[in-house]
């Protein structure tokens, strides 16, 4: 099967700005992928106006930045495929429910509705924004040290450092309010239809050493659709912390992804 022209829409986690695709929408678009990356609701351009403007950032929560993207697939001439890290992969399996899309890659996604393990790790990661109920109606940006430990916890001091200078900024704290308390509501923002026979194939990718997402998580994460028909597959990465995205070692996991895709999209043929 060819991918000539099939969109591919990424999706970027809370704290990171969406310029850290570039190498992917680089990669994609060579293999003849119609790749973009656009920001959440209030971003800017780039990360140095993203870190100028942390009002416009402050309050969106979960619904808000789906609803965002979704308005972005509706404007696509096909069904596209959606890849998503953290928060992001959040969202992607929220679209994959509510639209219609060839493929679904959810790499470290934020914990859904159901998900119960809450290791401490996570709990440290999130702390800079759940730390003050207040910061549900502001965008918090993490410290470099901070940084280390929810992103760059396998890297060199060197190699996080740079990353927190090129991509980091400040992100809406209302997500990771929606998210701890899933639980706690009826409803939530971050539920999922984890039951539906009627979405596109969704890949969750695990990390191994990862503080924010912790494996534990994703895995408990996959196991919530047990229950479905439509395929839903996991991979874990060793060795790996929550920053593999947008660290040296992306090309690593572009070329899981990749493979994983082509295999999808030969198996599932045309989608209309």
């Amino acid at each position: 099967m060819t991918v000539a022209g099939i969109p591919v829409v990424f999706i970027h986690g809370l704290w990171i700005h969406s310029s850290s695709w570039q190498p992917w929408i680089d990669r994609f678009a060579a293999a003849g992928y119609r790749p973009i990356a656009p920001g959440w609701p209030g971003d800017a351009d780039t990360v140095e106006e993203s870190r100028g403007r942390a009002d416009r950032l402050a309050g969106h929560g979960l619904d808000d930045i789906a609803a965002h993207y979704g308005r972005i697939i509706d404007t696509l001439d096909q069904p596209p495929v959606v890849i998503g890290h953290s928060v992001g992969g959040l969202i992607t399996q929220k679209l994959g429910v509510s639209h219609r899309l060839r493929a679904a890659v959810a790499i470290s996604p934020a914990p859904i509705k159901g998900v119960t393990p809450v290791p401490v790790a996570q709990l440290r990661s999130s702390f800079p924004a759940l730390r003050w109920p207040g910061n549900t109606r502001r965008a918090v940006a993490l410290s470099e040290n901070q940084f280390r430990y929810a992103f760059g916890n396998v890297l060199t001091a060197e190699e996080s450092r740079a990353l927190h200078t090129a991509y980091a900024m400040p992100g809406p704290a209302r997500t990771l309010f929606e998210i701890a308390t899933a639980n706690l509501r009826r409803t939530s923002p971050a539920a999922v239809d984890v039951r539906t026979g009627d979405r596109a194939p969704l890949l969750i990718v695990a990390a191994e050493q990862d503080h924010t997402v912790p494996e534990v998580v994703v895995r408990a994460a996959h196991g919530l659709y047990r229950d479905s028909p439509a395929v839903a597959d996991l991979v874990s990465i060793a060795g790996r912390g929550h920053s593999y995205v947008f660290d040296h070692d992306w090309p690593d996991l572009a070329d899981r992804v990749e493979r994983w895709l082509v295999n999808r999209l030969e198996t599932a043929g045309p989608v209309s």
